[in-house]
């Protein structure tokens, strides 16, 4: 009798514990539109030769989206000319407020400017399908340091081109689906969300780029972040 009871207290705890480590809690959404500046975000570049910051024709701006679309509208405008083959351009910005060392699944929603159409022949590869667009959050500040090469990398992993790394993922690629080469606004998001754990003080680092195998120039024009964190 006394094992039968005892059983079922046991029971009753491991029930509520598993309740307990389940409980779905509110998401916390974070959207990013630069009608008020960069609110933020900085812009840099690497996967290129230091001292080439120049002749890779490097540009970060608060800008406008560029006609036909609305050019009232505020963007974070990126440029490079990719002539080693690999160039990434990327935004990061610190998230705080999290709760310390809690792990969360992180959602991307990002809206952008592309004037590439679907298909197009490049230099290389494709301007549009080869360029691809990547997301993540780290611990970390994403930052870039010189390598043995006298190149600028990343200090994160994010991956190769068309492959994913441990710190950002493939959302998309720069093509603006359709046949026209007039900037056109797209949106991207990630199908499965990213696991991602805040640091000790409950900050974050976020950061989206454009990882390109184009031996070409491409303008890209950010016209909204959007971030869940659940």
């Amino acid at each position: 009798m006394y094992r039968l009871f005892f059983l079922s207290i046991l029971i009753i705890v491991m029930t509520a514990c598993t309740q307990d480590n389940y409980i779905e809690r509110d998401p916390m959404e974070f959207t990013f539109d630069f009608s008020g500046g960069a609110n933020g975000w900085t812009g840099d570049f690497a996967d290129y030769p230091v001292g080439e910051e120049t002749s890779y024709e490097q540009q970060f701006e608060v800008s406008t989206l560029p006609e036909p679309l609305n050019e009232n509208e505020a963007a974070l405008m990126l440029s490079g000319t990719n002539m080693s083959d690999d160039l990434f351009m990327f935004l990061k910005k610190k998230l705080t407020g999290l709760k310390a060392n809690a792990t969360y699944n992180i959602t991307f929603t990002i809206e952008f400017a592309s004037n590439v159409p679907d298909s197009l022949a490049g230099i290389g590869s494709s301007p549009g399908e080869s360029v691809f667009i990547k997301a993540g959050g780290t611990q970390v500040e994403p930052v870039t340091v010189k390598d043995d090469m006298d190149y600028y990398r990343m200090n994160i992993d994010k991956g190769i081109q068309s492959n994913d790394g441990n710190d950002m993922k493939v959302l998309g690629d720069f093509s603006n689906d359709t046949d026209q080469e007039v900037y056109t606004l797209k949106t991207i998001t990630n199908e499965n969300p990213m696991t991602v754990t805040a640091d000790s003080k409950g900050e974050l680092w976020l950061i989206v780029g454009t990882d390109s195998g184009f031996e070409g120039n491409t303008k890209i024009y950010y016209n909204l972040i959007g971030v869940e964190l659940k």
